[in-house]
């Protein structure tokens, strides 16, 4: 899942450098969290959810068949300003 996951992921956006994908697992399931920059949400995101809707429903896909629960999460930071 995580392979795939960071795979497509960086095919979507304009920076992949600074693509963080975290990954918190407990006993009922796993929260991929991404970190991006601000500019690459919307791409990550789609027209109407379109895009990230799709990506949640393969991983929870992909997750189900080996018998786990899987979530797909992006994390906006705010920017600090001084």
């Amino acid at each position: 899942m995580d392979r795939f996951l960071e795979y497509v992921l960086r095919q979507l956006v304009s920076f992949p450098e600074d693509l963080v994908i975290l990954r918190e697992t407990d006993a009922k399931r796993t929260v991929f969290r991404l970190k991006l920059r601000q500019s690459d949400i919307g791409k990550v995101v789609g027209k109407h959810g379109q895009t990230i809707a799709s990506l949640r429903n393969m991983l929870t896909s992909a997750a189900s068949r080996i018998g786990e629960k899987a979530t797909l999460e992006i994390i906006e930071d705010s920017p600090h300003r001084s």
